[in-house]
């Protein structure tokens, strides 16, 4: 019970913190009202557009970005999501290419972040860049999937593919936007 209470705040610390780059982001490029001021100096600095989209692979990472694959989900699908705000929350709107994948076996290509200590994880994110990259920019909840697999996966901090049954969520608690169910690893 612990341990998976720890699991979830994990994942919903990771989504946190990518909506707060998001909304920073949204607010950063937010224009002011009529007769308002401009935005300060730091208000302009946020508007790096970080937290959104499918992150940024930097030309000086020592991770090579993704190959293309024809037998994965692109990561261009998963990232075209709009959002819209209701009450104090932001939510995904899919198009109709997310919700064709929905309820059904996908499989994903991207790397691992891993949510458990140890060499072999079954609970995990898959991101469109690596996220331990010093020269690449997140990307929002978009770029993320969670997967649970069925046996465990070896960690590798280079780039993976998972097959699973495939889940677009459109109200997550933990602010994700992608879950994959009874995942296992593909060569």
């Amino acid at each position: 019970m612990k341990v998976m209470f720890l699991k979830r705040y994990m994942v919903g610390t990771c989504a946190a913190y990518l909506a707060l780059w998001s909304l920073s982001s949204a607010f950063a490029q937010s224009t002011p009202a009529p007769g308002a001021s401009a935005p300060s100096a730091p208000a302009q600095a946020l508007a790096i557009p970080m937290g959104t989209g499918a992150g940024e692979h930097g030309a000086n990472s020592p991770f090579a970005p993704l190959q293309p694959r024809a037998d994965v989900v692109p990561w261009s699908v998963l990232t075209d999501v709009k959002t819209k705000t209701v009450k104090s929350r932001i939510l995904p709107v899919f198009g109709s290419a997310q919700q064709g994948l929905n309820q059904k076996t996908q499989r994903i290509q991207g790397f691992m972040m891993p949510l458990d200590p140890g060499e072999k994880q079954r609970h995990f994110l898959i991101s469109s860049v690596p996220l331990t990259c010093s020269f690449c920019l997140p990307g929002g909840p978009e770029s993320m999937v969670e997967v649970t697999t069925k046996t465990p996966v070896r960690y590798s901090m280079e780039p993976v593919v998972i097959e699973g049954k495939f889940a677009v969520l459109a109200d997550d608690p933990y602010g994700m936007y992608y879950r994959m169910t009874d995942a296992v690893a593909v060569k």
